[in-house]
């Protein structure tokens, strides 16, 4: 038996001393939680250099302005004409109970729109750091509302907003996570037909989710986390969490079912699929480290949160799984579900998968072109592929705040979507900047790409270096119209006028330049990080497996999978024929960081399937098996499986593309479709067939790379036992 093996070393000392490595991993768990309670998150407030709007803000910074966030109450008929007399005694009111509010700084003098059919008082609040600051103006707001319900009265502004969105948001993961897990737990007792099988997975996909939530808000001390990394790090960690395991219990199950005592199917469990989880898991890590190659603070978290939960879990699978599973011996099997056991139990040849395998194994060529061909064609929307970030038109539009912002926008079109402009000259050069805005804003009133009311004065630090300019636009920030009104800005307003200073410096940033520089930065940054993923997985398969074909065909076939979720988004997200299915409203485009993050995710999790699955086909090789009924042995062997992973990784996928935001719903749809796809036709189909065609040379190696040959050479004079745990590579 493979003892030497470091996976088996470790589980034959959890297994031989299971209440010690239990209580370990309890003490692990509880002391990463704690860690993380002590040390708190810090919040990520650099975005990183993405071009021309970085250039902006870095200005902007460097004048030391006070940016105080400012709230609107809009006034407004519930229909016809506004009675502008009524509205002028609720703004009034409205006006004095602001100021009686201790966090407001300012209330400016009501506005009339320019249709006169709204009225609106801003409010600007003190600066803090109080997340409820806003609270008391809804509140406020609320109560003038209900004081005077004969109009309209609502609050909306960047504060609100955030609020709205956090509390939508939250409801979304509660609901995420309140379905996710049973539907995990259904899919496991098919998986397993016994409640306890069937728990074991899913309780230590939860406890690394615990353990990794506490390590990355430590490690945001170093590198500084965004919003959502807690939520990726739910959805990383029950997919991987759960494959593991599910891997382990399902092998630890059929050797003992071979009649092998429970230290031993623990032993044999380890060498194999224990062996497996490592290489998986190496990949994944390695994958998600391409992240950092992006230099995005939003990658950067996202690759650590990643890191760690797969990390943990593969600790957890090769430590207090077998302590779990020698411990519960065959209790692992209770409390039975009678049909679903019968049904997992029964040791009856399996029809399904040779039926699908047939093709394959009979007409291989003609099967792999079938198959790529139509894999090609799912790809191809995604060469239309257009990037954008999901502005404030595309957040949900069923909250009030929303609905009163789009009422804000209609009436007073300049508090829209604006572009700042930032220029820094030296201070005897206030004049001349001065005097070219003033030129700038006079080409922009003549200009319908630009909003032609409630242009603001220019705003200049306190020593005369800095000066910041909006110019608004009546056009949504994600329109085509927004981005042309950036791209004239930047290549012929800006230049003809504030260009012409001397000693200028001068940027233009905002919501659309954003969008349109983080989606230029992501393309740029896209082919380094494929780069990288590709060739330090390509190296991990060739280390593993002994063999230089067995690496590339890992690759083709995930490029290929990765590819065909693509094209699915794309198809999907950029027309509308799916709004209703989905629940969203479609803007032509897909959010700009998924294409990145999808592939990184999407590559190491589809290794999880490869890895296993040729690691099956492998061992029957070194059995001395032919490698067309190795593949079929292999593939039918692990199909039950893999499918019972797949459906655990697309069923919590899937609950994610029902959350409220655009970006949830296209990271859910694309990787619940590119696991479906990859763990069927890619793994079903496209494999079989590869490695049917190449025959002995999936096995080529040159010399450095093949290690002992004994393995190779002679398979048969091992003994039995020997053969069967011969570690993959």
């Amino acid at each position: 038996m493979a003892r030497g093996q470091l996976t088996v070393r470790m589980a034959r000392w959890s297994a031989t001393h299971p209440w010690r490595a239990i209580g370990m991993w309890v003490v692990v768990v509880a002391a990463c939680f704690a860690l993380g309670s002590m040390t708190g998150t810090k919040e990520s407030t650099n975005e990183g250099d993405i071009g021309e709007v970085t250039r902006a803000d870095n200005i902007v910074k460097s004048g030391n302005f006070e940016d105080h966030d400012v709230e609107s109450v809009l006034i407004t008929a519930h229909s016809g004409q506004l009675d502008q007399a009524e509205a002028g005694r609720v703004a009034t009111v409205v006006t004095e109970r602001m100021r009686a509010l201790g966090g407001v700084a300012e209330v400016a003098q009501p506005i009339l729109s320019p249709k006169k059919e709204a009225l609106i008082v801003r409010v600007t609040l003190k600066d803090g750091d109080d997340d409820n600051r806003v609270q008391p103006l809804l509140d406020t707001t609320a109560k003038v509302q209900q004081d005077y319900p004969g109009l309209r009265v609502e609050q909306v502004g960047g504060e609100s907003i955030d609020k709205a969105l956090n509390e939508t948001l939250g409801e979304d993961f509660k609901r995420a996570e309140m379905f996710s897990l049973p539907v995990t737990l259904a899919i496991l007792l098919i998986a397993f037909g016994a409640l306890i099988a069937a728990s074991v997975p899913l309780l230590l996909a939860l406890s690394s989710v615990a353990a990794a939530i506490g390590l990355s808000a430590a490690a945001s001390q170093l590198i500084p986390a965004v919003d959502a990394v807690n939520s990726v790090i739910l959805l990383i960690g029950m997919a991987v969490g759960v494959d593991y395991s599910l891997f382990y219990v399902r092998r630890e199950r059929e050797e003992r079912a071979k009649g092998r005592g429970h230290i031993d199917a623990v032993e044999i469990a380890a060498a194999t699929s224990g062996h497996a989880v490592v290489v998986s898991g190496t990949a994944v890590i390695i994958s998600m480290a391409g992240l950092f190659l992006a230099r995005d603070a939003v990658f950067s978290s996202f690759a650590v949160g990643s890191i760690l939960v797969v990390a943990v879990a593969v600790v957890g699978s090769l430590t207090v799984l077998p302590a779990v599973l020698a411990k519960l011996g065959r209790w692992v099997d209770r409390p039975r579900i009678p049909l679903l056991w019968r049904l997992t139990a029964r040791n009856s040849k399996p029809r399904f998968w040779p039926a699908v395998l047939k093709p394959a194994i009979k007409h291989p060529v003609a099967t792999l072109l079938v198959s790529v061909i139509a894999l090609l064609a799912v790809a191809s929307p995604a060469l239309g592929m257009k990037l954008k970030f999901p502005g404030t038109e595309d957040l949900p539009r069923d909250t009030a705040v929303m609905k009163a912002y789009d009422r804000l926008t209609a009436a007073f079109p300049s508090t829209g979507t604006s572009h700042e402009v930032a220029v820094r000259a030296p201070a005897d050069q206030q004049a001349a900047v001065q005097a070219a805005l003033t030129q700038l804003v006079k080409r922009t009133q003549s200009d319908p790409l630009f909003a032609q009311d409630g242009l603001e004065e220019p705003q200049v630090s306190q020593d005369r270096t800095v000066t910041v300019l909006e110019v608004a636009t009546p056009y949504e920030g994600g329109s085509e119209q927004a981005r042309d009104s950036l791209t004239k800005l930047r290549t012929e307003l800006m230049p003809q006028t504030v260009g012409k200073v001397p000693g200028v410096e001068y940027a233009v940033g905002g919501f659309v330049a954003a969008d349109v520089d983080y989606a230029a930065h992501t393309r740029a940054k896209l082919p380094l990080v494929i780069g990288f993923v590709l060739l330090l997985t390509m190296i991990v398969m060739m280390v593993t497996f002994r063999s230089v074909v067995v690496a590339l065909t890992a690759i083709g076939l995930n490029v290929l999978s990765a590819g065909a979720a693509y094209g699915v988004v794309t198809a999907v997200f950029q027309n509308t024929w799916a709004e209703g299915l989905l629940d969203f409203r479609s803007n032509g485009a897909v959010v700009s960081w998924l294409p990145l993050f999808l592939f990184v995710v999407l590559f190491g999790l589809s290794m999880d399937y490869h890895v296993f699955v040729v690691s099956r086909i492998r061992e029957a090789v070194l059995r001395g098996v032919p490698t067309r009924k190795a593949v079929a042995d292999g593939i039918t062997g692990s199909a039950g499986v893999v499918t019972s992973a797949a459906a655990v990784m697309i069923g919590v996928f899937a609950v994610f593309a029902t959350l409220s935001t655009l970006d949830m719903k296209q990271l859910g749809v694309g990787l619940a479709v590119a696991i479906l796809i990859d763990a069927t036709i890619i793994r079903a189909v496209v494999l079989p067939s590869a490695m049917i065609l190449l025959g002995e040379a999936n096995w080529w190696a040159p010399r450095w790379l093949r290690g002992r040959p004994a393995k190779h050479a002679a398979p048969t004079a091992a003994p039995e036992e020997e053969r069967e745990l011969t570690p993959v590579g």
